[in-house]
């Protein structure tokens, strides 16, 4: 089992309540169940406020190597995490569990 681990920091100036950043993490919110490959699925905004503190979080797990990259070459992923690079970054950890 592989836990795929992504964590969102919003652009300077941008913020949760702009149109694009509310569609996309509804986006990310429906997408776990669009995706056969998925195991489990978790994501939400961060509800604290330090300076290390990102702002949104995925938590989701797949089988093995073999069910992340189709996971991560699944055209509901690309649509879901395409609108993302216009207005955050992003930290990634894919680990063994």
């Amino acid at each position: 089992m592989i836990r795929h681990l992504v964590l969102f920091k919003l652009n300077e100036g941008v913020s949760r309540d702009e149109p694009r950043v509310a569609a996309g993490a509804q986006a990310f919110q429906e997408l776990g169940a669009k995706i056969a490959e998925v195991v489990s699925w978790e994501c939400g905004w961060n509800v604290t406020d330090r300076p290390v503190a990102y702002d949104f979080a995925i938590n989701s797990s797949v089988a093995d190597g073999d069910a992340l990259q189709r996971y991560l070459a699944h055209p509901a992923h690309q649509e879901a995490v395409g609108p993302w690079g216009e207005f955050a970054t992003w930290v990634i950890a894919d680990y063994e569990i």
